[in-house]
């Protein structure tokens, strides 16, 4: 009887250690991610001074560049003005950081495929960690360059992140695992930008304004290696990674080609292969977040040279805006976007892109504060529904060329191309 009792009561004590073991993997992401994010969100409130502090310094490699855009603007006929240039230069660190960023993140997944998730967690935040370390020491355009291209190289572990919450066995775990992640986004964006500006206000004599930020960003990340390296254990077994090198490349292959993404070639190589509507319905989605991340991202990168040059926001007034918008999402999210059922997903987010129609009218046209945060207030409970996470990519091109107004008009028209493809999508309906 004892033997019975202790045998079948073995499943329900196996069971309860791997909750255990899986929550802890959770919250150790969480802090990891968390600690990630406070650190790579210091400077966004920064970078429309930083930008100015170049220029004004005569940097040789920021000027020559700015030639390089005057002549190009005076090709197209563009006025030649120093806000336009400011924020072309904007839009071509973030289009350098994104892009690496998308290139980098495919290759580590492969990576850590093949050695393990833990190993190449390390190797991306030891990446970050010079990334900031060439922040604190530049004095240069070309050195602060240098820190963003390395940074958007080492933006991987972000990804990395997501595939340990996928390792885990049960749904219920991953499921609660992805929401601590976009709590971990949402708190970063909400405390990292004004932490930021506050550094850069306690400026001392003698000190560039962004050193504190840059040093407390490396600090972060130092702190984000030690807590990785000591307590996040290693989620992919041996035996479920991919033996061949090369196929695990395959495979980020199949994410970094534009025709194999959208065809979703990454999903059909699978033993699981999905039904035919089922990919059509992945293809629908694909394109739809696409676009939305497309046109979505053009606000999130411009935002902070609009109010600076429309408003004259300091870094503080910056940092007091990604405050309110990061309080308005985790708002959103914990108490509106957790509790929309099951196979009214696409209801929502058909919302929500409705919402962000107007949200770019009002923060695109609005001459005054109020406006601004009635826009902004629009844009974050979007935000919050569609993704639970702020993009890096930058769309400023149409910003400098014809100015907000134009810019926010077109993205906001834009957005109906999401919706119509959405319309065209099957309801999936849940399968108890």
């Amino acid at each position: 009887m004892a033997t019975e009792t202790g045998e079948s009561s073995c499943p329900t004590k196996g069971k309860s250690e791997a909750e255990d073991s899986s929550g802890q993997v959770i919250t150790i992401v969480f802090l990891a991610l968390l600690i990630d994010l406070l650190g790579f969100t210091l400077i966004l409130p920064l970078l429309p001074s930083i930008l100015e502090y170049y220029s004004k310094n005569d940097d040789g490699f920021y000027l020559s560049l700015q030639h390089g855009v005057d002549w190009f603007a005076a090709v197209v006929g563009v006025p030649l003005e120093r806000k336009y240039n400011t924020v072309l230069f904007g839009g071509l660190i973030g289009s350098i950081f994104s892009i690496l960023q998308f290139f980098s993140s495919p290759l580590t997944g492969a990576a850590s495929d093949c050695l393990g998730r833990r190993p190449i967690m390390l190797l991306t935040v030891v990446g970050l960690i010079a990334s900031y370390a060439l922040w604190a020491i530049s004095r240069s355009f070309g050195i602060f360059l240098l820190s963003r291209v390395l940074g958007g190289i080492s933006k991987g572990n972000v990804s990395l992140s997501t595939a340990v919450i996928a390792d885990l066995h049960s749904p219920k775990t991953r499921s609660k695992g992805m929401a601590m992640i976009g709590v971990a986004f949402s708190l970063g964006f909400t405390v990292g930008p004004m932490i930021g500006a506050y550094l850069a206000m306690e400026t001392g004599k003698g000190e560039v304004f962004y050193l504190r930020s840059a040093l407390l960003a490396l600090m972060f990340a130092v702190t984000d290696l030690i807590f990785i390296f000591f307590l996040l254990p290693e989620t992919l077994p041996k035996e479920k990674r991919v033996s061949s090198m090369m196929c695990g490349f395959q495979a980020g292959i199949d994410l970094l080609s534009p025709l194999a993404l959208f065809q979703f070639s990454a999903v059909t190589r699978g033993k699981d292969s999905p039904s035919r509507e089922n990919l059509q319905n992945l293809k629908v989605l694909g394109l739809v977040y696409f676009l939305y991340l497309f046109l979505f991202s053009g606000l999130e990168y411009t935002l902070s040279f609009l109010t600076h040059q429309r408003f004259q926001f300091s870094s503080m007034q910056q940092g007091k805006m990604f405050f309110f918008i990061g309080m308005t999402m985790a708002v959103i999210q914990g108490g509106y976007t957790r509790r929309i059922r099951p196979g009214c997903e696409i209801k929502a987010v058909k919302r929500a892109i409705m919402l962000l129609i107007p949200a770019f009218m009002l923060i695109g046209w609005a001459g005054n504060a109020m406006v601004l945060s009635a826009g902004l207030l629009l844009y974050s409970f979007a935000a919050a529904i569609v993704v639970p996470c702020l993009s890096a990519v930058v769309s400023g091109y149409v910003y400098w060329l014809a100015g907000a107004e134009v810019c926010f008009t077109v993205c906001a028209v834009l957005f109906l191309l999401p919706l119509i493809l959405l319309g065209y999508m099957k309801q999936q309906t849940k399968e108890e």
